[in-house]
């Protein structure tokens, strides 16, 4: 496909909801194309959703058991061949983020090497336009439902940066369950400046009440980070943001972090319950950090960074009171040695997919019934800075 930039600039000019009227129109055009199909992933990671209803097409479809599936979880073209038919499966994937699957639909006699390419420049278009057009459409977010958000629910995931996110130095992927009824538990993360800032958060209460205290303490953070703070003082600022509003009869635990991208130096302020864990070479190890004050649980509390080196080949994995603390029918706290167990076992697995497989095991040890808590799970992989050689 030359027309790539045709195709590019088409999407750049198209109303935010027809973007995938306009990839189709370009396809029929470029490669004959029969139909075009996108798939967003749900918010629990488990389907791909239709974004359009499309005649004789499937709204849902599994991501462990398809071939939509399969190329959403390699990151890599999928093809399948039938006898009328070739269906090329590409991700759609943002810096790191997966957003979905695009199917394109061939004749039986296509070409797909020749064209493949072309398609994976415009999955990448499409991601990107994607995100500009959720400004002004809710077709993409409605996608992402398999089933209806509580109120608390939708007010966390429109905080959230996104599910994944990579860069040459490091890859990280994130998921929160029960994903359609989440109560205080959030993430974020900023990469700028040579820095990766990443903060985990766990807000008191349930429902509206955990929501309204998590989106207070996630914006006085940033407003705090893009002032030029450091990390003792973003912590501060947001410490005081929480007080004037609750008196102290709410807080917010917060784990923040700080990752200079070049050395690979973290600063750290441990406010609060949510936890870490190493995986270097096949060793586990909690790193721990003196406990300081949750936010807004007194009025002008002072906070101390601390530091630590992660090293390239370091997995990390943050997990809320939610994972950690859920109890075994035996009694036993998931974060005593089953944790443990579950990111070693887990030591193959992209970073993407670690979350997801944690809390399944989390599930399994719970009993498989529902988890007492909304749970938290992010997994990091370093890989340090492109000249950086593991010693």
């Amino acid at each position: 496909m030359h027309e790539i930039a045709d195709v590019e600039q088409a999407l750049r000019r198209a109303a935010p909801h027809q973007l995938v009227s306009v990839v189709e129109d370009a396809l029929r055009k470029h490669c004959d194309a029969r139909r075009v199909e996108l798939r967003l992933a749900d918010y629990g990671v488990r389907t791909l959703q239709l974004v359009e209803r499309t005649p004789g097409a499937t709204l849902s479809v599994p991501i462990h058991d398809s071939p939509q599936g399969r190329a959403f979880g390699a990151q890599e073209p999928y093809i399948t061949r039938g006898s009328d038919a070739i269906l090329v499966h590409l991700p759609v994937t943002v810096r790191g983020d997966r957003l979905g699957v695009l199917t394109a639909v061939l004749p039986p006699g296509a070409d797909v090497a020749a064209v493949l390419p072309g398609l994976v420049q415009v999955c990448e278009g499409l991601g990107h336009e994607i995100l500009v057009a959720e400004r002004d459409t809710d077709l993409y977010v409605l996608a992402r439902r398999a089933t209806r958000l509580t109120l608390a629910a939708e007010m966390q995931w429109q905080l959230l940066p996104g599910r994944s996110c990579a860069r040459p130095e490091f890859a990280l992927g994130a998921h929160l369950e029960p994903a359609y009824a989440i109560f205080g538990d959030n993430y974020d993360w900023s990469v700028s400046d040579g820095r990766l800032t990443l903060t985990v958060t766990n807000g008191m209460g349930e429902g509206i009440e955990a929501a309204l205290l998590t989106n207070l303490a996630i914006n006085a953070l940033r407003n705090a980070r893009r002032a030029g703070l450091d990390l003792a003082d973003q912590a501060a600022l947001a410490d005081q943001a929480v007080y004037a509003q609750y008196r102290g009869s709410a807080f917010v635990s917060v784990l923040l972090l700080c990752f200079d991208l070049a050395t690979g130096e973290v600063e750290a302020v441990d406010a609060g319950s949510p936890r870490l864990w190493r995986l270097r070479g096949h060793s586990v190890e909690s790193v721990s950090f003196e406990a300081q004050l949750p936010l807004g649980m007194f009025e002008d509390s002072l906070y101390v960074p601390e530091r630590f080196t992660v090293r390239p080949g370091d997995r990390l994995l943050f997990g809320s009171d939610g994972v950690y603390a859920a109890v075994s029918p035996d009694g036993e706290s998931y974060g005593e040695r089953a944790l443990a167990r579950a990111l070693s076992g887990t030591r193959l697995l992209p970073p993407t997919h670690v979350p997801q497989a944690v809390l399944r095991e989390l599930a399994a040890y719970h009993g498989g019934t529902s988890l007492d808590d909304d749970a938290l799970v992010i997994c990091l992989d370093w890989y340090g800075a492109p000249s950086t050689v593991a010693v």
